[in-house]
């Protein structure tokens, strides 16, 4: 039997976004439900694209679309609560990359979920897989870390 994978450390990520539980995230057993999580692991994939002046939502001419996640829970959490999502590249390939994400309560020490999360970049008009523009991939390179997890 496989053992069971144990909460990362935030020295295991290399950026951290913030983000809040909102009122509607709980579920009726009182906890936010697991599919909110990719909710804020997507939301900090992208807000630190566009941070970076590399992602234009609406008008992009190569974007990255989700090609494979899954995520490992460790805790619950609930509204409110004030929250971190860590990043980490562990993976850079030529048109994909795959994320390390953390998500952590604000200030904490472990996470309380852990995913892997991967882009792969297409052109928006032909959704043809094409190369990581440059800018992208200098930003990636700048938060990649071995692959321990």
């Amino acid at each position: 039997m496989q053992e069971r994978a144990r909460p990362l450390p935030r020295s295991a990520f290399r950026h951290f976004i913030p983000v809040e539980t909102r009122w509607h995230d709980n579920d009726v057993f009182g906890h936010v439900n697991n599919v909110v999580y990719y909710a804020y692991f997507d939301t900090a994939v992208n807000r630190h694209l566009t941070d970076a002046g590399l992602l234009d939502p609406g008008t992009s001419p190569i974007v990255g679309l989700v090609a494979e996640t899954g995520c490992t829970y460790f805790a619950s959490i609930a509204f409110p609560e004030r929250l971190e999502v860590g990043l980490a590249v562990v993976r850079l390939g030529r048109s994909s990359v795959t994320y390390r994400l953390g998500l952590f309560r604000a200030g904490g020490d472990t996470c309380v979920a852990f995913c892997r999360y991967t882009h792969v970049y297409v052109d928006r008009a032909s959704g043809k897989a094409v190369a990581i523009p440059e800018a992208n991939r200098r930003l990636f390179e700048g938060i990649a870390v071995e692959d321990k997890a």
